[in-house]
């Protein structure tokens, strides 16, 4: 008698059947919930800290413009509106809107073309170009109080570095008081804020620069054209989204303006270099009307804020609607 053994029809270790649909979905809820929760406790410290440093400070200074307070306590003396009246009333902070206006259109026509030219320059083969970079680039990583001390300094009356320089070469007539004088306080402070930023506008053109491609360039030169018109037609339209961004960073550093001039001026003499930052300063601090100090940053910061969503709603809005097509046609 033959016995038959059948061959076993399980190759491996029991797995049992499959999860159920509904111990499947627990599992990537749990997955989902886990992942949420790492995520947000990575971002609760930033969460935290731009909450208690930047949220909360800038609604305490919206709620403080309606009262009249010296900072001390918390404000009772409620005036409504009329902090935000005497705004428009002040021959100081009108004074301010106009030098803001001057700055940056000084900034606009003079600072930010000689960093063009300059990062147009350094962008050639050159000898020792990245050493002129570096010492170009260098003041802008210098505070603006030692830019201000060293420039005091420079400028100072009669003794200074640059009325010694003018008498020895016959130009003594030039000199003067140039931080202390209404007429020249303000070329001289924007000479010493060109010194300071101008490195880091170069940079950034420098950057877009050789974003380039010098097949295009190329191109151009075997098509005759010249320097300007290689320039013109081809490097300033790519660099524009540089330019742009240039630009938004001048007039906003321009309107909020203050360690600089606080340092070298103090918004001397009797005013005539003041910005909006060290009026509020000078209110709130000095001369305690924190109230009205607090109504000045609100008007800084519309003001910033009115700015920064027209300059994106039509000058960044190419950029923007560029760059979301380029990462769609990535995704396809």
């Amino acid at each position: 008698m033959t016995s038959t053994f059948l061959p076993s029809k399980q190759s491996g270790p029991d797995t049992g059947p499959p999860p159920p649909a509904a111990d499947r979905g627990r599992g990537r809820a749990r997955r989902r919930t886990l992942n949420w929760l790492t995520a947000t406790g990575f971002q609760l410290p930033a969460l935290v800290l731009f909450i208690g440093l930047v949220l909360l400070p800038m609604l305490f200074a919206l709620y403080a413009a309606f009262f009249r307070w010296g900072g001390f306590g918390m404000p009772s003396d409620y005036v409504g509106g009329e902090n935000f009246i005497r705004l428009f009333q002040d021959e100081v902070f009108l004074g301010d809107l106009w030098r803001c206006l001057v700055l940056v259109v000084l900034s606009l026509a003079l600072q930010l073309p000689f960093a063009l030219a300059m990062a147009v320059l350094l962008n050639q083969r050159m000898r020792g170009r990245a050493v002129y970079r570096m010492l170009f680039f260098a003041p802008y990583v210098l505070s603006e109080a030692i830019t201000g001390i060293l420039f005091g300094m420079i400028f100072a009356p009669d003794d200074g570095f640059a009325d010694q320089v003018l008498g020895r070469i016959g130009l003594e007539g030039l000199g003067g008081e140039w931080f202390a004088d209404p007429s020249t306080v303000m070329a001289t402070l924007f000479l010493v804020m060109m010194w300071k930023y101008f490195g880091f506008h170069m940079m950034l053109y420098l950057a877009g620069l050789q974003a380039v491609p010098k097949e295009l360039t190329e191109a151009a030169l075997i098509d005759g054209a010249g320097p300007w018109q290689r320039f013109r037609n081809v490097t300033l339209p790519l660099l524009a989204p540089t330019l742009r961004i240039s630009v938004f960073l001048s007039v906003i550093g321009s309107i909020q303006l203050f360690d600089l001039v606080w340092v070298t001026t103090a918004g001397g003499p009797d005013h005539h270099s003041e910005t909006m930052a060290v009026t509020m300063f000078q209110y709130g601090f000095k001369r305690y009307q924190v109230g009205y100090a607090s109504a000045i940053s609100v008007a800084m910061f519309a003001i910033s804020l009115v700015f920064a969503l027209a300059y994106q709603r039509f000058v960044l809005r190419r950029d923007l609607e560029g760059a979301t097509t380029t990462m769609r046609g990535d995704g396809k």
